[in-house]
């Protein structure tokens, strides 16, 4: 049994040391409330085929993660050991209800449309005939008109005015059939919950940070984000992050971060050149955000080119 209902944060899952998070309503508030973006890493339904337009479940990078979890605001689920292993009987008694829960539906769609399954299914091929044929006339008066343009001695083509219509498309009918969101009784999070990043380092389940590099990322992370900022990845601009003032849905970047380990670190001046060049000329100011691990603070310097032309 979950103890989501009693624990009011957010459950990250983790599994193969990532983050995910599969409840939208969390995924919702981690944006809102909480202005963290994530990554959707899931395929949509009847769009399995692309990765433009991803969906649930989301995954977080790890200083997302660090972040929500040292300020309270989720917790980490070891989401492999949650997951028991269900007797025959369980197995049997959920296949039994699944059964049950598709006979209502079915049910529910006959009375819905006032027929049955067959007859539906016979109109259907009927109607899929009907269209295709229209389809197939409708391709052969373009193919016609193509060719009567192609001969014509005028460049303008103007149709006539008693020209028939196009076909109308049919108008699709909608039924909804109440589903169930179902709990399995064999998943309890209960006995593999963390609190705290060293809680989940300690069982096996999380690493981040380990060295310093990583907690400087998490610290400049958590120093833009204390700024309100949103930050996204920033590797095809050439550094650690992308910056924005408000939400990456409504706002363009305005900086692309890179995270040095020390406020004295050392950059060339090929470096320098290339980080202000890059964000010169996508119309950006390039930050160079130094972590200062004992202070635990940080310092910020931005590039431009400016004074030219």
């Amino acid at each position: 049994m979950s103890t989501e209902a009693s624990d009011p944060r957010i459950h990250l899952r983790v599994a193969n040391k990532k983050a995910y998070v599969w409840d939208v309503e969390d995924i919702a508030t981690i944006r809102s409330k909480h202005r963290l973006c994530g990554v959707f890493t899931g395929t949509l339904p009847h769009l399995s085929q692309q990765n433009l337009f991803l969906g649930v479940p989301m995954v977080l990078l790890p200083e997302e993660v660090v972040l929500l979890v040292e300020n309270g605001f989720a917790v980490l689920i070891d989401d492999p050991k949650a997951h028991i292993q269900p007797s025959v009987a369980e197995l049997q008694r959920w296949n039994s209800k699944e059964k049950e829960l598709a006979q209502f539906q079915l049910s529910q769609l006959t009375t819905a449309l006032g027929t049955s399954p067959a007859v539906m299914s016979e109109e259907a091929i009927k109607k899929r005939k009907e269209r295709e044929l229209k389809r197939q006339a409708a391709a052969a008066k373009a193919a016609e008109a193509q060719g009567a343009l192609a001969e014509a001695d005028s460049s303008i083509f103007t149709p006539s005015e008693n020209a028939a219509p196009p076909p109308a498309t049919e108008t699709q009918y909608t039924v909804v059939i109440p589903a169930s969101s179902t709990s399995f009784e064999w998943y309890n999070d209960s006995t593999c919950l963390h609190s705290s990043i060293q809680s989940a380092k300690e069982a096996g389940i999380w690493e981040y940070p380990s060295n310093l590099h990583e907690r400087a990322k998490c610290g400049v992370f958590r120093g833009l984000w204390e700024q309100g900022m949103y930050m996204g990845g920033g590797i095809k601009f050439g550094g650690d992050y992308l910056v924005y003032p408000g939400d990456p849905l409504r706002y363009h970047a305005h900086f692309s971060a890179t995270v040095l380990e020390s406020p004295t670190f050392s950059l060339t001046p090929m470096e320098i050149v290339a980080h202000g060049r890059l964000g010169t000329v996508t119309k950006k100011s390039h930050l160079l955000c130094g972590w200062d691990d004992g202070k635990k603070e940080v310092s910020y310097l931005s590039i431009e080119w400016a004074g030219f032309g």
